[in-house]
């Protein structure tokens, strides 16, 4: 009987511990240790990149992912000397970590925040948060962008959801640069006729994306 006693005790104190004690997962559902895959937001370094492009240093990178996937273009009317030009549809691409798991898709969507308006869209793959951004300066620069390849770029957040139960690991981006671009660019000669109106080519990219809040 007192063995039976002692046993029911111990049982009782464990699970008394047990709730006292927040697993992990509660403490750090939507907190930052994860925000990188397990780095920390702080070790994420700023880029090199031309003076234009620099971000404010009143913020602070917290996420950097590598990106593959497409700039999409569509041959339409214009007032060149060939009558046509290329006009850009919008990316589609998938983000991964240093560990190359997913963590972000890449595409044009319309912004809630900005009736009617379509803009370059990142939602995050485990908690659906999105940012929706426009570019506020652009380079070219030899020093660092690669004959080519589509502009690096800064962006500006001007649009925010979190995900459905609060995620908000992309919600608290402020600004975002992209760098390192390899590809994208559409050939001139595939757009050079009115015969190619309507022809649409998805170039393959590759880009460093950097997350500042």
């Amino acid at each position: 009987m007192l063995k039976t006693v002692a046993l029911r005790g111990a049982l009782a104190a464990s699970l008394a511990i047990a709730a006292a004690t927040p697993s992990f997962a509660q403490t750090d559902r939507h907190g930052d240790r994860d925000w990188n895959r397990g780095r920390d937001r702080d070790r994420v370094e700023r880029p090199d990149v031309p003076d234009t492009l620099e971000v404010d240093a009143a913020f602070k990178p917290y996420l950097s992912l590598h990106a593959d996937g497409t700039q999409n273009h569509i041959c339409l009317a214009a007032a060149t000397p060939s009558g046509v030009a290329w006009t850009f549809l919008g990316p589609q691409a998938t983000l991964f970590d240093e560990r190359d798991d997913q963590v972000t898709t890449h595409y044009l969507s319309l912004n809630p925040q900005e009736p009617g308006v379509a803009r370059a869209a990142w939602r995050h793959s485990t908690d659906t948060s999105t940012v929706w951004a426009k570019s506020v300066a652009t380079s070219t620069d030899a020093p660092w962008v690669t004959p080519g390849a589509i502009p690096w770029l800064k962006l500006q957040v001007v649009g925010a959801q979190l995900g459905p139960d609060g995620g908000r690991k992309l919600a608290v981006a402020k600004y975002i640069q992209r760098v390192n671009t390899v590809g994208g660019m559409p050939a001139t000669a595939e757009c050079a006729s009115t015969s190619d109106i309507g022809k649409r080519v998805f170039v393959p990219y590759s880009t460093d994306y950097v997350f500042y809040r």
